[in-house]
């Protein structure tokens, strides 16, 4: 693990992966679905919800790495990071949706789905100029642990079997 106070890339600047590829797009959408589905069933029963980004880290390596015999450390990234994004949405609108219903208002299905979309982007907005600050110049006081240690996971995964073991097995 390398010190709070420095920051290396695990991918150099030089090199330049697969990232973004319809097979990680696609197996993220599927994933976001999947738990977001389950997040907001969750949340609707038990008031309570789970964070997808380690699961949706090992599902992705599980997938590309393992069964497919492909897909790099940063297309392992993007389906996490969009199956994370599909959770946190669902848990966004299984916990304001009851709020507005309180307050006398019933919005239709089209208007759920309005205010979850504008939420997500929003939510991408607000992040491209607060990213530098929050993730590249606060590295050493803002540790973001579960991003850390999804980070972890990626990389053990990306460094092949006898590293990736331990993180499937317990």
């Amino acid at each position: 693990m390398t010190d709070a106070r420095t920051l290396r890339p695990y991918v150099s600047a030089d090199e330049s992966p697969p990232e973004l590829t319809p097979l990680a797009v696609a197996l993220g959408i599927v994933l976001s679905l999947t738990f977001g589905m389950v997040n907001a069933y969750l949340g609707l029963k038990v008031g309570i919800t789970v964070s997808a980004s380690i699961p949706s880290a090992v599902l992705s390596m599980t997938v590309l790495r393992g069964v497919l015999r492909r897909g790099t450390v940063l297309e392992n990234n993007v389906v996490h990071a969009i199956a994370s994004t599909g959770e946190s949405l669902a848990a966004g609108v299984i916990f304001t949706v009851p709020a507005l219903m309180f307050l006398e208002l019933h919005p239709s299905g089209l208007q759920i789905f309005l205010i979850g979309a504008l939420a997500g982007i929003l939510g991408i907005l607000l992040m491209i100029p607060l990213r530098h600050a929050l993730t590249i110049e606060e590295h050493a006081t803002l540790p973001f642990p579960e991003g850390t240690a999804c980070a972890q996971v990626l990389i053990a995964g990306d460094r092949g079997s006898a590293t990736a073991r331990p993180v499937f097995t317990g």
